[in-house]
C-alpha cells in the first residue's frame, strides 16, 4: 500500500461520541465523570459540551475505539457513536454566534510499523 493511499482523505476516520447522561444522584454523577475521563483517556478531545470526538487514521483503528468505548458505556443514559471520513469532517461549519468560527486542528499522525 503506497503512503497516499494510507493517507486518503475517505480512509482517515473521525469517530465522535454524543452523550446525554445521568447526573441526579451521586452515583450518576460518579458514572457520567468516569465515562467522560475514559474518553479522555483513549485520546478523545472536546468538541463541545458532551461531544467528544477523535481522530483515527483508518476504519479499522477507528473500531478499534468504538469497540473500547462500547466497553466502558455507562449503566444509564444515552451515548451515540458513529464516524465520519476526514473529507466529511473537513466539510462541517462551524459558528459562534453568527460569525463563522476557526475549524478545530487536524492532528498530525504518523503511522509507525
Amino acid at each position: 500500500m503506497t503512503s497516499i493511499n494510507r493517507f486518503n482523505a475517505y480512509r482517515i476516520m473521525w469517530v465522535f461520541v454524543y452523550y446525554d447522561l445521568p447526573t441526579d444522584t451521586a452515583k450518576d454523577r460518579r458514572n457520567a465523570a468516569q465515562f467522560r475521563k475514559k474518553l479522555i483517556k483513549d485520546g478523545f478531545t472536546m468538541m463541545q459540551f458532551s461531544i467528544y470526538t477523535r481522530h483515527c487514521a483508518s476504519r479499522e483503528n477507528g473500531d478499534v475505539h468504538i469497540k473500547r468505548v462500547k466497553a466502558f458505556l455507562p449503566p444509564k443514559g444515552e451515548v451515540i457513536i458513529f464516524t465520519l471520513t476526514d473529507k466529511q469532517f473537513g466539510m462541517m461549519e462551524f459558528f459562534r454566534g453568527k460569525s463563522e468560527a476557526e475549524k478545530p486542528e487536524t492532528p498530525q499522525q504518523l503511522e509507525l510499523f
